[in-house]
């Protein structure tokens, strides 16, 4: 997966996997020690995930709550982030619109799904108006719009919080580390932090949160369409 940060090079890949670079011809001491590594892995996204549910539960029940009423008025969300980001944003797009088995679909689109416009903007204007440039066209109020970021530092995400916000948008952020940037904008109504130092446990943390943003987002749903105010 693309990251939004410069690759890990051969000396960052040593740090991740020392066992591979021991120079070591036990087969069998290696295996093991993938193993291990392997085990510590699951063990560190169990625990980030157990702390995000810690530190967001109400949030995020709150946040499926706006999002739902945004649903139920004839809202439209609007997905959006770069590198590995951009395939967890058209990800997320793809489970509002397409969803498995019997899930009501809702309309979602991915804003780096048309690769003329990302270009083109980015070509014509500059990089960072890729998603405003997008969201001022295809964004009313009512909308939602979804910005993910590993580093919570990108500045296409922030201009597009910002015109988010402006054309009342419901605004949802999803960072890492400590929220970057984002964490600092008054334009984002939900910001959800992975607090991770590892892009790769953080992107696992998020694709929870977001499947997790689905399903009571289809609950709150229901309860709309039972006449409960969720």
């Amino acid at each position: 997966m693309t990251r939004e940060h410069t690759p890990v090079g051969a000396d960052g890949l040593e740090t991740l996997y020392p066992f591979l670079y021991a120079g070591s011809s036990d087969i069998d001491a290696v295996l093991r020690q993938v193993e291990q590594s392997t085990v510590d892995k699951v063990h560190e996204i169990v625990a980030l995930r157990g702390d995000v549910l810690a530190a967001d539960r109400d949030r995020l029940f709150a946040c499926a709550q706006d999002v739902a009423r945004a649903f139920a008025g004839g809202g439209r969300l609007l997905a959006f982030g770069n590198g590995g980001s951009s395939t967890d944003a058209q990800d997320l797009a793809s489970l509002f619109l397409s969803p498995a088995g019997d899930a009501r679909p809702l309309p979602a689109f991915g804003l780096t799904n048309d690769i003329a416009v990302v270009t083109a903007l980015s070509n014509d204007i500059g990089f960072d108006v890729v998603f405003a440039r997008q969201i001022g066209a295809f964004g009313r109020a009512g909308d939602i719009a979804v910005g993910l970021s590993t580093s919570g530092n990108s500045a296409n995400l922030v201009r597009a919080f910002d015109e988010a916000a402006r054309r009342g948008l419901v605004t949802v952020g999803i960072a890492g580390y400590d929220g970057g940037k984002m964490a600092e904008l008054d334009s984002i109504d939900h910001l959800f932090v992975v607090p991770s130092p590892s892009v790769h446990r953080i992107q696992e943390a998020q694709t929870t949160l977001y499947h997790a943003l689905w399903e009571l987002t289809l609950g709150a749903l229901d309860d709309l369409a039972k006449g409960d105010q969720p």
